[in-house]
């Protein structure tokens, strides 16, 4: 008898095993999402990256354009004395360039050109004017960067007699770029160009 009831408490012992559910299988770890960047630590920071933004869109605009229509203007409704499309991205880095001297305090480091608004009359070429506008934004991240908590709403000179602050200055780079983005936008488009940034 003592070896069946052993082999029945062995037997026992197995079906209680058996009958025990196994563990649930742990769900799969999902990878973490990436960490967003850090805020910016200063106020010159912040405005260096919308700077940034605005260099990033007008930039490859302005070279998107090829070089025998630089000399367009749109012609058909209202456009009489328009600048061209050359003429608005020089204008641009004559503005950039005051702007940003405005900020810094100083004269600007180059000729703004007739009315101190259209840039050297030396820069003609498709490759001078892009050159032109890429370096007036090297000079804007300099004068953003300047921008603090102390300075920004502090009384600065202006040429046309107004007073503005630092922080004023900075958001008319970005505004006053990206109003002529806009109207250099339609000028690409009626040569068939469809802006880098809407390209797909």
């Amino acid at each position: 008898m003592k070896p069946l009831a052993l082999t029945l408490s062995a037997l026992l012992a197995v079906a209680g095993t058996a009958q025990t559910p196994a563990p649930a299988p742990k769900p799969e770890a999902k990878p973490a999402a990436p960490a967003p960047p850090p805020p910016p630590a200063t106020m010159g920071q912040a405005l260096e990256r919308t700077v940034a933004l605005v260099e990033r869109q007008l930039i490859p605009l302005v070279e998107a354009m090829p070089e025998d229509k630089f000399a367009f203007a749109p012609t058909s409704g209202e456009f009489k004395g328009v600048k061209t499309f050359g003429g608005q991205a020089k204008h641009l880095g004559a503005a950039n360039y005051l702007f940003a001297s405005i900020i810094l305090g100083e004269k600007p480091p180059v000729d703004l050109g007739k009315d101190g608004e259209d840039g050297p009359a030396s820069v003609k070429t498709k490759a001078d004017i892009v050159q032109f506008l890429k370096d007036s934004f090297v000079y804007v991240h300099k004068a953003v960067a300047t921008v603090d908590e102390k300075n920004a709403i502090l009384p600065v000179k202006t040429p046309w007699g107004a007073t503005a602050t630092r922080l004023q200055m900075a958001a008319l780079v970005g505004s006053h770029n990206m109003d002529h983005y806009g109207q250099m936008v339609v000028y690409l488009r009626m040569n068939g160009i469809v802006p880098p940034a809407s390209r797909r």
